[in-house]
């Protein structure tokens, strides 16, 4: 399994001023309404991008590599990191794959996925279940994938996560912990991003205690808003998409655009700048 795709293409904000960092993160369904997606990243005019649940080759999205299309039509530098394998999505001789994609008008470099430890075996394939597309048997595991952002001399290291859907909250809570000590190896000044689908709440309990002794800090907080959509098999709108950041970067502007129907989630943003 290809952990790593990594495109480069003509960014236009190869030389752009790193001051006011325009950020957006997404969970984008697959990719399957790939129209009203791409109308408001185009609208969003965003400068980094993390997009969780991005489909490459699977039949339910017509074969596309989403994350390669959208880098291309933002002219935007582009790496996407495996999640799983989706087996009743491709053949063994064209398989489809499923995961997380970080876009950027700067180079980016360094990147490799974070593997969590702890994960569900609900999606495993075992002989008795059929490779059908309803029952979504995969191959692989929830994960970070990690990116260096190279901004005119600087590095904006960033995370893109997506936790677990399955399984309770101290599952989530052990991949989170997962991350938070992978970040360690930076000084704590050091501008550090992280956002995505973690699946959970993260403003308050042991999770908002964890991120606070980490050193990192949750803009949406105080927001109050929910960040996916009322459907027939979920609980509810809920409140489970976050950017955080830590060190030396001044963060404005957080929103969640809650009139967006693209995916069953909807976007967030905020900007950022160096201190």
């Amino acid at each position: 399994m290809r952990e790593i795709e990594k495109g480069a293409t003509i960014s236009s904000g190869a030389t752009k001023s790193p001051a006011g960092i325009r950020v957006v993160s997404w969970n984008i369904a697959r990719g399957s309404r790939l129209d009203g997606i791409m109308e408001f990243l185009i609208s969003a005019d965003a400068d980094i991008i993390f997009l969780q649940e991005t489909d490459r080759n699977a039949r339910r999205t017509g074969h596309r590599n989403v994350a390669k299309e959208i880098a291309q039509r933002l002219r935007m530098n582009y790496v996407f990191g495996c999640e799983f394998e989706e087996l009743a999505q491709g053949t063994p001789e064209s398989p489809a794959f499923h995961g997380q994609a970080t876009l950027s008008r700067w180079p980016i470099s360094d990147c490799s996925v974070l593997r969590f430890h702890n994960q569900s075996n609900f999606w495993r394939p075992r002989w008795f279940i059929p490779s059908i597309p309803p029952l979504q048997r995969r191959r692989g595991g929830r994960m970070a994938l990690f990116s260096n952002v190279l901004i005119l001399g600087r590095s904006l290291p960033t995370y893109n996560l997506h936790c677990e859907s399955k399984g309770g909250n101290d599952l989530r809570y052990s991949q989170l912990q997962e991350f938070l000590q992978d970040a360690k190896r930076y000084n704590s000044d050091v501008p550090v991003l992280a956002a995505g689908d973690f699946n959970f709440d993260l403003s308050h309990g042991h999770a908002a205690a964890a991120l606070e002794s980490a050193g990192f800090l949750n803009p949406f907080i105080t927001l109050h808003k929910a960040t996916t959509t009322s459907h027939a098999l979920s609980a509810g709108d809920r409140v489970i998409d976050w950017i955080l950041f830590r060190g030396s970067l001044l963060v404005t502007n957080a929103q969640v655009y809650d009139s967006i129907s693209a995916s069953d989630h909807y976007p967030l943003s905020l900007t950022a700048s160096f201190l």
